[in-house]
Parts: C-alpha cells; structure tokens; sequence
C-alpha cells in the first residue's frame, strides 16, 4: 500500500541520507562532528544498532513568511548585522528560490534535521500568492519539505474552513481550480493549532501536537497562536472559534506528550517579543541571560513548564536568539527569525538517547541571512514561473506613479508616509454625499503591508506604481465602513492608541489630511494624547457632536483594541481599501506629475 505524500517525502529523506553507506566508517563519516564521535564510542552499546548515547538534532526554523516567494523589495526585504569594525551593514535578502537553497545546504552532513516554522506562512500575502488564496505558498512551503507549523494569526483571514482547504487540499469554494483546473493538493505539513478549539464541541480546530520520530529519536511539537488572534483578525475569520491561553495549553499538551513517552517538546508560538537591537546576529542574552529582548513572549516563556526544551516564536517580525529562564530558573531557548523569508534559525538539539530529552546545555543557535549570493532553487523557480504567467495580466498593469519611495512597513516612525497615502485616498473616496460623506478617515498601521519602491521592480519603468505593488501594501482587500462616531468616542480612540491592549506596545493609527493632534510620549497612558490638541480642519473637535468616520471593517468592528471604534453607527459599506488606493493613485498621479512623498507631520510627537 502506497504510503501518504508526507510518509514518502520521509521515506525519501532518510534514503538520501543513507545512500551509499555501506560500512560503519562511512556512516560516521557523513554524520555531524558530535554525534559521530558519540557513534562511533557507542558502537556496540545496548541498543545494538551503532548508535552513540547522544545525537545532534538539526532545527531549521523560521516565521511570518506571509506568502513572499519573490524577494521582498525596499527595506521589507533586508536584513541588517554588526560587521567586525562595529558597524552596521544591511543586506538584500529573502525570497523563496533562495530560502530554499539555503535550508537545502544547512541540511548537508545532518542526519537528523527538522524543519519547522511558527506562523503566518499565508495572509498578508503579496498578489503571487494572494490573488490565489496562498495555493502558491503552500506549493513552495512542500517544496523546501517543511515539516510542521503552528498556525498563526493570518492564517484564519479567511476563516476556519478557508484554513482546513490549505490543510488538507480541494478548489477554492468560489474562485475554483487554478492551477490548469487541477485539484489543489494541500499542505504535506501538519498545521498546529492547540489552542484553538471549536465553541461547539471544544475541540481542537486542528492537530495539537506533532511528533518527529527517527531511529528512535522523537521530538514533540505543539503549535500556538497568540490568545489575542480575535483581536487583530476580522470577527467573520474567528467565528465560532475560542482562542486559549498560550501557556496553559503548551503546559496542558506537554503532559500529555510526556505520557507519551515524548519528553523532547519545542513549542511552536505565534507570539513574539521586542529586542533591544534591530541586527539580527546581536547578543539578546547581555547584559543577562534573556535580557535583550521583552515583550509578550518573554512571560510566555518564563512560565511555559520546564517539560519544553526551546520555542520557536514569530508574530511581531522581530529577530532574537535567546535564553530565557523557564519556570525552575534553567536557561531555555527562545528564536524568532523575523519575517517575510529573509532569516532563518539553525539550532543544534543535542538528544539524549537514554534519558530521551533534549541536554539543554548543549543546545546551540544562530539566526541567519536568506542572502541572494547562492543559486536559485530551480524548482522554486519554475513554480513561481507558473504562478507569475497566471497572475501576469493582472499584476503588471500599471496604477499610478510615485515620484520617490515611498515608506509604510518599512518606516519606523509613528505617522508613516505611505499610512498618510492610504488615509487620504480612503477619505478622498468616501467623502462624497453619496459614498458615506466621510470627514476623516484612521487606518490601521499593521494593516499597511508594504512599501512603494520607486525602482522598477520588472518591466514597467522607475516610479510605476502597478497593480501587484497595490497589493502587495493592501493585500486584504477589506471593505471600507463610515460610520458616525461622537467627538468623545473620536477621542476615546486615539487614546487607546496608547492605552488598555496597547499600552506596551502601541499602535498609531494613520490619519487623513485635516486631522492633527499631539502625541506626548514623555507622559504615560492615555495622557499621552494631549486632548486639547485634537483638531479636524483646524477645529477643536466637540466631544457631542457626531462626525462621519471611514476605516476598514477591521477597525470598525474594534480591531486592534480600539473598541470606540466599534461604536460606530449608521454604517454605510463602501468599496474595498484596494480599490480605493488604486483609485487614488490614478486621479493624483501622472508620469509626468509622479505623487511626492507626504511630509507627514499630522502628528506632533514630543519626546
């Protein structure tokens, strides 16, 4: 009987690291430095196979991939590092056709190796992938032989069951078959989804755990997203679903490993943290162990039981290689290779085959660059190709032009230049009388997915702007909503830009023209918003009168922790947020009248 696509993929795996092998000499010849000298000590030992006690596991991770199989552009697509004369150097990197030549030459000489990632493989996606509801991603993510993922927030964008298809395979319900009419095969890799449970039956969306097991050496995985996952997904995505506590679940599901007989578990959490350092080879553990990086992952991992041996994290597109304390003060892994395929993570488990965990002490790991140096992977290559001829007379067509780069994901600053575009262009299109009679619009900064990049990312010039760059900055095209909202809840919201959820990590919202406030960051709170500073138009905004609002329906149905947004009422539906940039860019933008970049200085930051 013909095995799974995931049992031959192993079958095949374990034949290629074995061909050929014909003496003992040989086969600690082709094994890591450690576990052949433990090999070759152990030859004889009780096991009676010639295997040493301890063995190097290899651990290739990474994170937030977001459906970027071509090299990301602009700023979304570097990394940065420390050269050895102490400064900092950035670099081109990511892109599937590199990422997986790399994972393929990290796994050169390692007999055992497991690839595993921690969220957000899909959503977000730029138009390759998105436009066919990330079937290209999962292409990719089977050919570079991902073993396991935890799911994370983005992969429910498009509910529960849109995420079973890309598990477990079938056309997409509305748009079809795309690939020349061929049923869509799904996922080879498990997703993981511990703690996400069904309202109805309570339970688990998806598989809790996966377990890695060769030649007797098991690892356990258990995958998570983040508890908060209602609360940047929109309510249709979530429905009927329950999202539980990160830690109490990984403790729940480790327990229950161990009765197992799996006592090697890595926590697979799509929840991250903030380092101290954007260079992604920097120490997280000085000036302590840990002590570069805080966050929401860093309570995680401190009371995560000590049953776990290292978590792969993701979520907030961060870089760290750290050793946090768990809950019996012994130092354990934390990883997080940023986003969009630009790094990866190597770690070495050194397993124990006696006691059959991981010896902490030996464990070892480094973050490092999807560099554009090495060759493409031609398989990688020829599905791109494919999916590129499709989505062609789509994604070239131009929409606007743009005089100079200008910044969105890549900004660092609070009011973003590419945030002060999109605003505009959503009031623009939803001011008229009979398309809602908008008087401000708010977008969501981690709604704005990208750059504009004013060099030409194919054929069609220096500062075109086309449809696949679009989308790429807009990729969910969400319905826009205007709603009216009292002055108090116009206020209540920018203050929760910096208070209640987002107190420690704040989330500015990106305002249209006319709208201008000071935001005082030496205060704490909700005072950081100076209230008495508010204006729409130059008019001091009136607590009881009511003003017409546009936003996406993300926010409009209290995303991100603005819950006066949701207040909202006399709702009128208007176009999505895509068409209404694509709209903007056309009217404001000419090849010989390119848009300038926004001064963006609606809000006054005080520091």
């Amino acid at each position: 009987m013909a095995g799974t696509r995931k049992q031959n993929r192993t079958g095949r795996r374990i034949l290629a690291a074995g061909a050929g092998l014909a003496t003992v000499g040989a086969l600690v010849a082709a094994m890591p430095a450690g576990a052949a000298q433990d090999t070759a000590a152990g030859q004889g030992g009780t096991n009676g196979k010639g295997w040493g006690r301890m063995v190097d596991v290899q651990l290739l991770s990474f994170n937030d991939l977001h459906g970027n199989l071509e090299p990301p552009a602009g700023s979304s697509g570097q990394v940065s590092r420390v050269k050895p004369d102490g400064t900092t150097e950035k670099i081109d990197a990511g892109g599937v056709e590199y990422l997986a030549t790399h994972l393929r030459q990290a796994r050169q000489g390692n007999r055992y190796s497991i690839t595993a990632a921690a969220g957000d493989m899909v959503g977000a996606s730029p138009l390759l992938s998105g436009l066919f509801h990330d079937e290209p991603t999962i292409g990719a993510l089977n050919g570079m032989d991902l073993d396991v993922t935890s799911v994370g927030n983005h992969e429910f964008d498009e509910g529960a069951a849109e995420l079973s298809r890309l598990q477990n395979g079938g056309c997409h319900p509305t748009a079809g078959c795309f690939d020349g009419g061929k049923k869509f095969g799904g996922a080879d890799f498990p997703y993981l989804a511990a703690n996400v449970t069904s309202e109805k039956t309570g339970k688990p969306l998806l598989d809790p755990t996966f377990v890695w097991e060769k030649d007797g050496v098991k690892i356990g995985f258990i995958g998570v997203t983040l508890e908060g996952t209602p609360n940047v997904v929109t309510a249709e995505g979530v429905k009927g679903l329950k999202f539980g506590d990160e830690v109490e679940t990984i403790n729940k599901y480790a327990k229950i490993l161990e009765r197992q007989g799996v006592k090697s578990i890595v926590a697979l959490v799509h929840e991250g943290g903030l380092p101290a350092s954007a260079n992604y080879d920097y120490d997280c553990d000085s000036p302590v162990a840990g002590g570069g990086v805080s966050g929401p992952i860093t309570e995680i991992a401190k009371n995560v039981d000590p049953q776990v041996d290292a978590l792969v994290t993701g979520h907030t597109h961060n870089a760290y290689v750290c050793t946090i304390p768990d809950p019996a003060g012994k130092p354990r892994l934390v990883t997080s290779a940023a986003s969009f395929g630009r790094l990866y993570t190597d770690t070495t488990l050194t397993y124990d085959r006696a006691t059959k965990d991981i010896v902490r002490t030996a464990v070892d790991s480094a973050n490092h660059a999807v560099t554009r140096d090495v060759p493409k992977a031609p398989d990688m290559s020829r599905l791109i190709g494919q999916w590129q001829d499709l989505a062609a007379p789509i994604a070239n067509r131009p929409q606007g032009w743009i005089a100079a780069d200008i910044n969105g994901r890549g900004s660092t600053a609070y009011e973003k230049p590419l945030g002060d575009v999109i605003a505009d262009a959503q009031l623009a299109g939803l001011a008229p009388a009979g398309k809602g009679g908008a008087q401000v619009a708010f977008m969501n900064p981690g709604g704005i997915r990208a750059d504009l990049v004013h060099k030409a990312s194919g054929a069609e010039g220096d500062g075109v702007v086309t449809y696949g760059e679009a989308f790429a900055v807009q990729p969910f095209t969400n319905m826009m909503n205007v709603v009216d909202l009292s002055g108090a809840d116009l206020v209540e919201a920018l203050k929760q830009q910096v208070s209640g959820s987002n107190l420690n990590a704040v989330k500015i919202l990106q305002v249209s023209r006319g709208l201008t406030y000071t935001l005082d960051m030496t205060k704490s709170g909700a005072d950081r918003v100076v209230t008495g500073s508010i204006k729409l138009n130059g008019e001091a905004i009136d607590p009881s009168k009511s003003y017409r609002v546009a936003m996406n329906e993300f926010l409009a149905g209290g995303g991100d922790g603005f819950a006066a947004l949701a207040k909202g009422t006399n709702k009128l539906v208007g176009a999505s947020d895509l068409d209404l940039f694509n709209e903007y860019l056309a009217a404001n933008s000419s090849a010989t009248a390119p848009l300038a970049v926004p001064a963006a200085d609606r809000i006054t930051v005080v520091r």
